[in-house]
């Protein structure tokens, strides 16, 4: 009789469990972590730095991608005077840059255009 007395005391008590865990884990508001800071980095296998997320001291907006060697290969910026993108080819030239400026300004002459370049070549600029 004691033995069955202690598997109902231990069949309750894992039910009673089974509740409370169970309204534990409910439906719950989606998470809003948010996270913040200066600077983003991600890294390799290596520990070398492959992309970087930051705001300049001007406050532009930048992320950088680099290959294995640590050379950019892709930039992007956003600032108040517009955005641009580069991208880089093997040679570590600029092989596609394009940017959305409607004024130039003293430190930034270029406005809205795509200027593409291949090796040898002389740029081609494509502008509205």
């Amino acid at each position: 009789m004691n033995q069955h007395r202690l598997v109902v005391g231990l069949v309750a008590a894992n039910l009673l469990l089974v509740v409370l865990v169970a309204a534990q884990a409910g439906p719950r508001e989606a998470a809003r972590d948010v996270l913040r800071g200066r600077a983003l980095e991600l890294i390799d296998e290596r520990g070398q730095i492959r992309a970087t997320l930051d705001v300049d001291d001007a406050g532009e907006v930048l992320l950088r991608l680099r290959d294995r060697n640590g050379t950019i290969r892709v930039k992007m910026g956003a600032a108040e005077h517009g955005s641009g993108l580069l991208l880089v080819d093997e040679a570590a030239e600029p092989a596609v840059q394009i940017i959305a400026r409607r004024t130039p300004t003293a430190s930034r002459p270029g406005t809205t255009g795509i200027t593409l370049r291949g090796a040898g070549a002389q740029p081609h600029v494509i502008r509205p």
